[in-house]
């Protein structure tokens, strides 16, 4: 008898750790009575207020038995959760409730449970595992449920939570008693598109981006609606429903300076422990920015300019013995925000702050080596390939450059016939070696109303040249003004290459000119619409269409962590009127307005990367190369690295997808994959033509190219884009935001100051101290890894699917990707790649995956690294 049972044990196990769903039948051959099942259920230890009470229970749904009464799996009686002991996940302090059942006969297999919180607080659940036991008083199987949501009060919500296992569904294959569940969690997910949002509501809906101005404070404050029109088209984003503005009816109302109390849906929210350290190097961040202004009030220096390179490097990164200063400012800048934070978050940033002992911004690596490598030729046209934004530069088509309104650029042969290394302009156009940064034709139609403002900009074109040695030289800088009234012709200027006397100083002002152009640029499209917009569609679809039981929606699920949450902060801080973003970039008040301007011709397929460098002409297609891409440059480490992560994507994409859908009439037929795809192109981003998301999901490969797109621009894309910033623009010369003066002609009494001090004119015409501290202040935060990053190739949950196939794959992604950190580090160690570190001496590691960093490892501000998700 004992051997009897011990067989039944085995098959059992060996069963429910391959295909749950075939174990029904042996389930109910050997349960001739009723069976035991204890429930693990872990929750977040914050604080006393934030745990479950006597008061909440949790039940057991059938996927496999049908209520007739309901049409739903059969219901478990309820049991309270008592007896929590605490425990910990990893370093994050949790409490465990042990919860026990006496399940019938005929329950059949577990499929979903349901919690009802009964107590007066939400608490943030993080998982449920359901254990079987035999007759032994062995456990037999197990049922996993991946939670990690906050739970409120069903006083609140009316109803309780629901939660699928980790087992994967498509539609068509989903049990009939979970079908209903299924439909019914999907239609309260979208809600009815009424109402403002309460904190505690799990709704999911798009609004227009009209929560950007604040006409309550009078003209200056106002700033269009982006999204719903031809004149401002952009991304959806989620809808708060917040009160409209008397002032134009139109405009959501803000209630507060620092608005942490904003909508976003409990389950896209920061933890408690993420939102803690973001808040917290806020804090540091603000003393950093806080700690020079001070020091230069004290002193009575001048505190509109930077006097020299000197003293900005002294101000702002050498440590000095003022600890009693900075408590006094941590006491004023900590006591404000406690106007703003709940009660638990702001204990956790006091702790925080009392372990911090660096009073000054970290030096940036950009001048780590040498003060002013930054400063080169070489080191300018590196940046391009292998700086913070290398997504831009591309292929001069035809000399010379010509606009979109048909007008030809400035730059004659002239300019650039005795610098291209021995070739004449045909043989360097013949042999695709002149290349072009081009910040011209979409900044020309705003320069008027920027320059309005106070601001000194010009639009750019600069021409390269690829060298021999694969490294390119900056061959001619045009710099163009808005047309004269009444004449027609663009005011242009044409810079050449100097370095020394007043030519040279010139020379540096025009790169300085181009150098913020491609600020603006980065910050406002590269980074912040071309990662952060264009995926908040895509999250809100995925939450609306697919099922949490979807396949694609767990492959999806961990490249979308924290991006709404982080797009909501940048809504009520950076972005709004008078933000961070407007105070510190040159487009100021335009800068949104201007961001919707380019988006009108933004294009999904163009986010491919093998796709985007064959446009840009970075690349040309030859059959003897991996997926026929040749670069046109060997040594862009942007490219390269990048398309080595591309590569490894496709590849755990293609072998997932594969696993569920056998043919293309599979992907077709998946209603829910249907739905989700017609929504994202007609809602989310629907103020573009149809044509611009494609491919079609009418097949197998078209859905593979899809999702790999979506998870190279919310993984790696966002990645490139955003971790080197404190790296390259932590000093301000090195990238300047904004510009005070325009370059002076010859004769003009500017001319004669710039002639008799170039440095100083240099500090004259960058952003003042106040402005270019608070960038610096804000790329440190944004430079940050946070210590609860999940990283490309891992999971925030080990046990995430029971599809032992999908587990084998997704370790074969990890050991891919970590074949791509080794191909890294020998192309860094390469000394013939000359743009792998250049002048400044700075490896390029932005494209490294850093599976291996498990959280144990050093976080912060390191420059390498792809997170999961667009998360900060």
């Amino acid at each position: 008898m004992a051997q009897n049972k011990q067989r039944q044990q085995k098959e059992k196990k060996e069963c429910w750790s391959n295909k749950p769903q075939a174990c029904l039948s042996l389930l109910s051959s050997h349960h001739s009575s009723p069976f035991n099942v204890k429930a693990a259920v872990v929750v977040f230890r914050n604080s006393r207020l934030s745990r479950p009470g006597k008061l909440t229970t949790l039940q057991l749904y059938s996927s496999s038995q049908i209520d007739q009464n309901t049409g739903r799996g059969k219901l478990s009686e309820e049991r309270n959760l008592k007896e929590g002991k605490n425990t910990k996940h990893g370093s994050i302090p949790t409490i465990t409730y042990r919860v026990s059942f006496s399940l019938c006969e005929d329950f059949g297999v577990l499929g979903a449970i349901q919690v009802k919180n009964g107590d007066r607080n939400e608490f943030f659940l993080h998982s449920v595992t359901v254990m079987f036991i035999d007759d032994l008083g062995n456990w037999s199987h197990k049922a996993q449920f991946d939670c990690r949501s906050w739970v409120y009060p069903v006083r609140l919500t009316n109803v309780g939570r629901l939660f699928f296992s980790i087992t994967s569904y498509l539609p068509r294959q989903t049990p009939e008693a979970l079908q209903k569940l299924r439909q019914e969690e999907l239609v309260c997910l979208r809600g009815n598109g009424r109402g403002e949002r309460k904190e505690w509501e799990r709704i999911y809906d798009y609004a227009y981006y009209n929560d950007l101005g604040d006409p309550s404070k009078g003209i200056a404050h106002e700033r269009p609606v982006l999204g719903g029109s031809k004149s401002y088209p952009y991304p959806r984003r989620i809808r708060t429903g917040r009160p409209l503005s008397d002032k134009d009816h139109q405009t959501e109302e803000r209630q507060k300076i620092i608005n942490l109390d904003f909508y976003v849906p409990p389950d896209e929210r920061f933890s408690p422990t993420k939102l803690s350290e973001f808040i917290s190097s806020s804090i540091q961040a603000v003393i950093h920015f806080v700690l020079p202004e001070l020091t230069s009030l004290l002193k009575g220096s001048n505190i509109i300019n930077f006097e020299s390179f000197d003293q900005i490097s002294k101000d702002l990164y050498t440590r000095r013995n003022v600890q009693s200063r900075q408590a006094n400012i941590e006491r004023i800048v900590l006591e404000k925000l406690k106007e703003f934070l709940p009660e638990d978050i702001f204990k956790e940033v006091i702790k925080i702050a009392k372990n911090t002992t660096t009073i000054k911004f970290p030096i940036p690596q950009v001048i780590e080596v040498d003060q002013f490598a930054w400063k080169t030729d070489e080191e300018f046209a590196r940046e391009m390939l292998a700086g913070l934004n290398p997504v831009v530069i591309k292929r001069l088509e035809s000399f010379p450059p010509v606009g979109k309104d048909g007008r030809q650029s400035s730059i004659l042969p002239t300019h650039i016939q005795n610098n291209l290394d021995g070739l004449t302009i045909n043989q360097a156009m013949d042999q695709k070696r002149i290349f072009i940064l081009d910040h011209h034709d979409y900044l020309m139609p705003y320069l008027r109303r920027i320059n309005m403002q106070g601001e000194c900009i010009y639009a750019s074109r600069t021409l390269l040249l690829r060298r021999d040695n694969g490294t390119l030289k900056p061959l001619v800088i045009e710099l163009s003004s808005p047309e004269e009234e009444g004449i027609g012709l663009n005011n242009s200027r044409v810079f050449l290459p100097a370095t020394n006397g007043i030519d040279g100083a010139l020379w540096q002002l025009a790169k300085t000119h181009v150098s913020i152009n491609d600020s603006g640029y980065h910050q406002l499209i590269s980074h912040w619409l071309h990662t952060h917009a264009v995926v908040e569609p895509f999250i809100i679809a995925t939450r609306r269409q697919l099922s949490t039981m979807h396949p694609i929606h767990k492959l999806l699920d961990p490249h979308f962590k924290d991006t709404m949450h982080i797009n909501s902060l940048a809504r009520s801080i950076l972005l709004n009127a008078g933000g961070i973003l407007e105070k510190t970039m040159f487009p100021a008040k335009f800068s949104m307005e201007l961001s919707s301007t380019i988006y009108e011709d933004w294009r999904f397929e163009d986010q491919q990367l093998p796709f985007d460098l064959l446009k840009r002409g970075m690349a040309v297609y030859n059959p003897s190369h991996r997926a026929g891409i040749q670069l046109l440059i060997e040594d862009y480490p942007y490219a390269t690295d990048g398309l080595d992560v591309w590569f490894a994507i496709n590849s755990w994409v293609t072998a997932f997808c594969s696993h569920f859908y056998a043919s293309d009439a599979d992907v077709v037929d998946d209603i829910e994959l249907r739905s989700w795809w017609s929504e994202i192109r007609l809602i989310g981003h629907g103020d573009l033509p149809i044509g611009s998301l494609r491919p079609n999901l009418d097949s197998l490969p078209a859905l593979i190219l899809s999702l790999t797109t979506l998870i190279w621009i919310a993984s790696a894309l966002h990645a490139a884009v955003n971790f080197g910033q404190y790296a390259y623009a932590g000093f301000p010369p090195a990238r300047p935001t904004r510009s005070r003066r325009f370059i002076p002609v010859e004769g003009s009494l500017e001319f004669a100051n710039l002639v008799h001090d170039p440095d100083q004119f240099f500090m004259e015409t960058i952003p003042d101290r106040f402005t270019a501290t608070l960038g610096v202040a804000l790329v440190e935060v944004l430079s940050r890894h946070a210590r609860e990053e999940v990283y490309l190739g891992r999971r925030a949950a080990e046990e995430w699917t029971d599809d032992v196939e999908v587990v084998r794959l997704f370790a074969e992604f990890g050991e891919e990707l970590r074949k791509v950190e080794k191909r890294i580090e020998e192309r860094n160690g390469d000394l013939r790649l000359l743009n792998r570190r250049g002048p400044i001496g700075l490896a390029y590691t932005l494209m490294y995956p850093d599976i291996g960093n498990d959280g144990s490892k050093e976080k912060g501000i390191t420059s390498k690294g792809i997170p999961n998700s667009v998360s900060i």
